[in-house]
């Protein structure tokens, strides 16, 4: 048996043109630990992102193994699920405008606050909110959100039919309830026409909060929210466009109160 093995050996070396000894090496690859930690390493891959929904690049997952107490490289796990695969869900492309500003309400805007102030070291100090749209085959769905600058974290949400100024402030209404935040909080937002409303402004003068702006046309001063609106996008949705509205807010419903 052992002669057979040695035969089958020495003909694949001549096959292959390489030494016996590198012949015999290359089979015993599958035997060594670096191969046996990829085994091991590629099913706790695929378990982080199956519990992900499929949406966690090698990034994400290396935060999800660390906490598993397994330590490895981004390249290494991008290399074990290509390798699976495993590839997350990206983001449509086709992106419409959804901020329209009001020439009417042009005395309203205000500085650029958040470039000029210190970032925040407690929650609460500084809240950042956004609207965005959702396709689906009834046409657009659309979600504010506010989200707080030092954690990070959504404060709160709403998402509705029409794009008025009922969906920035019930979004407002539903985080001041949550939080109570202290007078003096800083509130930055786009040039929208429903941030920039009165009575928008007149909820935070109320409050005694103040109003930051985005630079006319530079999406770049609310990056942290517009970074989780693509986020959500890309890992909720995907490529599917929801049947209905209904169905769409459901969708975020599920991905941020339970995902």
């Amino acid at each position: 048996m052992a002669q057979a093995c040695h035969c089958s050996q020495s003909k694949t070396s001549r096959v292959l043109e390489v030494s016996r000894s590198g012949a015999c090496a290359h089979a015993r690859k599958a035997t060594k630990p670096t191969k046996k930690h990829d085994q091991l390493l590629t099913m706790k891959i695929k378990d982080s992102f199956v519990l992900s929904r499929q949406t966690y690049g090698s990034p994400r997952i290396q935060f999800d193994l660390r906490d598993q107490g397994l330590r490895c490289g981004k390249n290494r796990i991008n290399r074990l699920m290509k390798a699976s695969g495993l590839r997350p869900k990206q983001k449509q492309k086709f992106r419409p405008i959804s901020t329209k500003s009001d020439p009417g309400h042009h005395s309203k805007i205000a500085l650029n606050w958040l470039a000029r102030v210190p970032s925040p070291d407690k929650p609460d100090q500084i809240w950042v909110a956004d609207i965005t749209y959702i396709h689906t085959q009834e046409g657009w769905l659309y979600s504010a959100g506010i989200m707080d600058r030092c954690s990070r974290k959504l404060v709160d949400y709403h998402s509705g039919y029409d794009l008025t100024t009922a969906l920035i402030t019930t979004a407002w209404n539903k985080a001041h309830k949550a939080r109570r935040p202290a007078p003096g909080l800083l509130h930055h937002s786009d040039r929208g026409c429903q941030c920039t409303s009165s009575e928008f402004i007149k909820l935070l003068q109320h409050g005694g909060f103040a109003a930051s702006m985005s630079r006319k046309g530079i999406c770049y001063d609310n990056a942290f929210k517009e970074s989780f609106w693509a986020t959500l996008k890309a890992e909720c949705f995907g490529t599917f466009i929801p049947p209905t509205k209904a169905q769409a807010r459901m969708m975020i419903f599920d991905y941020i109160e339970a995902f």
